[in-house]
């Protein structure tokens, strides 16, 4: 099979595609013919050395697929050959061919193709686990989405308007993507390179500030978001998309007086930890897109050879939503 390999940390040109062995299921695994992967910034971060938990080379990178079972073990009950599924598979998911840890591997119903549900998944169950399950968003609160073009971004914003959110706030980094995000249902969308997000949040909510904030970027993003968190307000963050060298800081009397929360957030950590705390999610994920709820915003699609210039547009700041790669 073909596979992506990375054989030492670097820029887009570390990612090599190479011919590998197909790999060996165990009696409680199954074996993925995979049909679309989709590209996240973690992928991006493992490749330059940023990513917690990855360790030693070489390593193919990639968090999740979709596509076909084509062997399953003989102690796996609920998944069979020919089952179109979704997945994190062990290994990396930059391949033609994946094994699986039943729990991390979800049946697809016939109405999902495989290249929205290769694109949702860890967009998906990260947003709504970080809007319903971390933050507990309700109906009638406010809340702001850094890089709310991006392909978390453009999911949460969806699911913040399907759980009764009263102002949603978006942040972008041009202004070609404010159409896209206000498009999808946020309320108002600021180009941070032109504005000042705090300024802006804290004028559009009355000097209140906002009671929800999902920060993917951290750094001095997290101190400033701090500045136009409400009384009450919950601040996630669950990504270091700055280059992580200067981490934001949680001054606790800012937090005791003013009731508000920090949330420390992380799909990998529940993945390889907890793994059965990911299935509701990805379930509700299904139902929301089967229903046309939810809405895929795939942008473009690579082949998988070309999985450098994937990585490389997402580094560029020019994508919107996901991208994907196909074997």
């Amino acid at each position: 099979m073909k596979a992506v390999v990375v054989a030492e940390h670097g820029g887009p040109d570390v990612l090599r595609i190479e011919d590998r062995e197909i790999p060996e299921i165990s009696a409680t695994e199954v074996l993925i013919k995979v049909e679309a992967i989709s590209v996240n910034f973690a992928d991006i971060k493992a490749r330059v050395g940023e990513y917690h938990g990855q360790t030693g080379f070489p390593f193919t990178p990639g968090l999740d697929c979709a596509g076909v079972i084509v062997k399953a073990g003989e102690e796996v009950r609920d998944l069979k050959e020919g089952q179109r599924v979704m997945a994190f598979p062990k290994g990396g998911s930059y391949a033609e061919y994946v094994c699986a840890d039943p729990v991390l591997t979800y049946a697809l119903p016939d109405e999902l193709d495989s290249e929205t549900a290769a694109a949702s998944l860890t967009v998906g169950v990260t947003a709504y686990n970080v809007l319903k399950k971390m933050a507990g968003l309700m109906k009638g609160e406010s809340i702001l989405i850094h890089a709310s073009a991006g392909g978390i971004g453009t999911t949460a914003v969806q699911l913040a308007k399907l759980f009764g959110a009263a102002t949603i706030i978006g942040t972008v980094g041009s202004d070609e993507k404010k159409q896209l995000v206000e498009s999808l249902g946020a309320d108002h969308v600021i180009n941070y390179r032109e504005q000042n997000f705090v300024d802006e949040v804290m004028k559009l909510t009355k000097e209140e500030g906002v009671d929800v904030i999902l920060d993917t970027v951290a750094g001095d993003n997290f101190n400033r978001s701090m500045e136009c968190l409400s009384h009450f307000g919950r601040i996630v963050n669950f990504g270091h998309a700055n280059d992580g060298s200067h981490p934001g800081e949680v001054k606790t009397n800012a937090l005791h007086s003013s009731c508000r929360t920090v949330i420390g957030y992380s799909t990998g950590t529940y993945r390889k930890r907890r793994p059965a705390f990911l299935r509701d999610s990805a379930e509700q994920l299904i139902q929301l897109l089967v229903g046309g709820k939810l809405q895929m915003q795939i942008s473009e699609r690579f082949p998988l050879a070309e999985a450098g210039q994937a990585q490389a547009h997402v580094e560029s700041r020019k994508s919107t939503g996901k991208i994907l790669l196909i074997p």
